[in-house]
């Protein structure tokens, strides 16, 4: 009998235990969701061979940020697909482990090339999608508009009902600027699977980008009770209805959430978001005026630091520089910076000068040189896109830019971004520093 993913495409397991429970395994982990190790583990019991179940709990791993385990684990797949497993399976395989060992550039050129024979690979199609994906880490100034481009291209595979599909294809359009039709796409989904932290995730997204912010907070009120702490997304969704409580200037509000959800200590998520998150809304709090309760940087700084020892990796980058500019630590920005600038002379960072010029910016708006972080980091601003994830995440470098125009006397550089982003998207902040700025 031949065992099929969810997705219609064959398995080689004669386990029909162990399909099934490769298929609860990857919707689990397709939907950020608790359990997946567990269905997955189960699978390899049912059937040791089954080298898809295998390649699945590397990818698991590597959101975990578990890379030796990974690398352990697409090894064994590779070593069983190549015994027994279509084209289909050795190419997955394949590209999994290219991701794993970190040959980004050739991972998304085999996973686009799969995708057009395999459209319906889930597992392989979600690798450049995502605000981590390796469209949003490949450099690339446009992959917003590359992750739709893909979405649309193998859309007339899914259908209108199928929630995984949806839930890419949702966030895709948001974040390139179709937010109406990305709440649509993501209504659906929500609907269709509510047990969904991706989708949930990402409606969040489209409704802070379409300045629904109360609609965001919200949706996140009433859902996230019912997700685990130690969902892998807890902590940052959290984040993003902090985010809105800093938006109506409700900054005990945003500390309260920082200190049940979001700071290391708490929090169960990946290191890149426990990262990014913790820094960036302290940094927000310290550039919006706010107060940032003593004792907050430092643990941030210390897991950071731990995660994250070597530069290199422009999203961390980015937010480690926020840490080290706001700790007080000048030598640890110069460092960071040169070494990143090395990495640009050579070719090797795909993001390229802009995260160098992001780090000494931070770093000047840090020691109040308001009009050296704007000589900085005005130039770049166009390029900060390439350091990857999502609109919502690298706003915080463009309200560096903002309140440093506005703190330097650049009123009507000042006035033009935020009616360029007021535009964009209506907020309650916003708003009001441009009625600062006209009185």
């Amino acid at each position: 009998m031949l065992r099929l993913d969810r997705h219609g495409l064959p398995l080689s397991t004669a386990s029909e235990t162990a399909a099934e429970c490769y298929r609860e395994g990857m919707d689990l982990l397709h939907s950020a969701w608790p359990g997946s190790a567990e269905a997955l583990d189960a699978a390899i019991a049912a059937d040791p061979d089954f080298a898809l179940a295998h390649a699945a709990r590397a990818r698991l791993h590597t959101t975990r940020a578990e890379p030796d385990k990974a690398r352990e684990r697409i090894a064994t797949a590779a070593e069983l697909v190549s015994r027994q497993g279509t084209a289909r399976e050795r190419s997955h395989v394949e590209v999994l482990s290219l991701a794993i060992h970190g040959a980004s550039a050739r991972a998304l050129e085999r996973a686009l090339a799969h995708a057009d024979t395999w459209p319906r690979d889930v597992l392989i199609l979600s690798l450049p999608l995502g605000a981590f994906g390796l469209f949003a880490f490949s450099g690339m100034a446009d992959h917003d508009q590359a992750r739709v481009d893909l979405c649309e291209r193998h859309a007339r595979h899914y259908g209108a009902d199928d929630w995984w599909f949806l839930t890419y294809r949702g966030w895709s359009h948001a974040e390139n600027g179709a937010v109406g039709r990305g709440r649509d796409l993501l209504q659906r989904a929500c609907e269709l699977r509510r047990n969904n932290a991706n989708a949930v995730h990402a409606h969040a997204h489209a409704m802070f980008e379409s300045g629904a912010g109360e609609d965001a907070e919200a949706l996140i009120a009433d859902w996230l009770p019912g997700y685990d702490r130690v969902g892998v997304l807890h902590g940052h969704i959290a984040w993003h209805a902090a985010l809105v409580a800093l938006e109506r200037g409700d900054a005990e509000r945003a500390l309260a959430l920082y200190a049940e959800h979001v700071q290391p200590s708490v929090s169960a998520g990946m290191p890149i978001n426990v990262v990014s998150d913790a820094a960036s809304l302290l940094w927000r709090l310290r550039a919006y005026g706010h107060a940032v309760p003593a004792g907050l940087w430092e643990p941030v700084a210390a897991y950071a630091e731990r995660s994250f020892s070597q530069a290199g990796f422009a999203f961390i980058d980015a937010h480690m520089a926020l840490l080290e500019a706001a700790t007080g630590d000048r030598a640890a920005v110069d460092r960071r910076a040169e070494a990143l600038t090395r990495l640009v002379e050579a070719g090797t960072l795909a993001a390229g000068p802009v995260v160098p010029a992001i780090c000494r910016a931070t770093l000047a708006f840090a020691e109040e040189d308001y009009a050296g972080c704007v000589r900085l980091l005005e130039p770049v601003a166009a390029e900060v896109v390439r350091i990857g994830g999502s609109g919502a995440q690298r706003e915080v470098l463009e309200d560096t830019l903002l309140v440093a125009l506005m703190r330097s006397g650049e009123v009507a550089k000042a006035r033009a971004l935020l009616d360029r982003r007021l535009h964009r998207r209506p907020s309650p902040r916003d708003m009001r520093w441009r009625g600062l700025l006209t009185t």
